[in-house]
């Protein structure tokens, strides 16, 4: 119970911030995807304390046996760039630009109750069940 709780409070506080920042505003994204356009830089703000929170905090989380609230680390198991891997993240790009959102902006999105974003997530989540079926895992 006690982990649920800080799952809930830590995806609340992540919900939080992406709310705060713009991220779940597709004009403010869009326009910040669009660099040759009328490009809005104000979430190079957000990427550049994202890159800064991690540059200072990872290495020292790591360093712990083990995660708080978790028995193990999860991270990464493959370093090799797959055709599976590229393909993913094209059509992630794909998506984040034509849509304006990416997975969890989207997931607080919901919480507007905007039908896109609701729609989005529906569409995502048929994604991620079709990308782990017998069909794709062969790309």
């Amino acid at each position: 119970m006690k982990k649920a709780m800080m799952a809930l409070l830590c995806g609340g506080i992540f919900g939080a911030g992406l709310a705060l920042s713009g991220m779940t505003n597709t004009e403010k994204v869009l326009g910040f995807l669009d660099l040759f356009g009328h490009w809005d830089y104000d979430l190079m703000l957000v990427m550049g304390g994202a890159v800064a929170v991690t540059l200072l905090l990872f290495r020292p989380v790591l360093k712990a046996k083990a995660p708080v609230f978790a028995d193990r680390f999860f991270l990464p198991e493959q370093s090799l760039v797959t055709r599976r891997l590229l393909v993913g993240a094209a059509l992630f790009g794909l998506g984040w630009g034509l849509y304006g959102y990416c997975p969890g902006p989207a997931v607080v999105a919901m919480g507007y109750l905007h039908q896109d974003a609701i729609l989005f997530v529906i569409a995502m989540a048929a994604g991620m069940f079709l990308a782990n079926t017998r069909m794709f895992q062969k790309i």
